[in-house]
């Protein structure tokens, strides 16, 4: 009966191991460096300029993890329209000295959607996927 349980407990565990996770451990580890870079830069646009990352990684993740890739992707997505749609730079903006041409509606849209992106549930996924990325793939999400 023990290793009929252990034999369960397994199985799940080497299945996730198969080629899915290949491919996006892969993925990690060909983004890891640009992750790196774009993380220590210091830009207030550092996550927009990830997004192109977090959409390639959320496309070949297991499906343990696409639920987490859900939540980072849709946050940044959701920043990035509100600032195109306001025709806000994303590098330049400050959100205490707006442009004078920014609406108070688009103004608000901006703060939402940046604070989805800073919140709790985003900065969960994040944490989550880079233990899964050290867990399972043996490598950080950046170094």
């Amino acid at each position: 009966m023990r290793r009929v349980v252990v034999l369960a407990l397994v199985l799940p565990l080497l299945v996730a191991c198969g080629s899915d996770q290949d491919g996006y451990c892969d993925a990690v580890k060909d983004h890891q460096q640009d992750l790196s870079e774009i993380v220590s830069s210091g830009r207030p646009d550092a996550m927009l300029t990830a997004l192109d990352i977090f959409q390639d990684l959320a496309e070949q993740a297991p499906e343990d993890v696409a639920d987490e890739w859900q939540q980072v992707t849709s946050s940044v997505e959701a920043l990035r329209k509100a600032l195109d749609d306001a025709d806000v730079d994303a590098s330049s903006y400050d959100r205490d000295h707006p442009p004078a041409d920014l609406t108070a509606t688009e103004k608000q849209a901006i703060d939402d959607a940046a604070a989805r992106v800073g919140g709790a549930e985003t900065l969960r996924a994040i944490k989550d996927l880079d233990q899964e990325a050290r867990d399972v793939c043996h490598t950080p999400l950046s170094l």
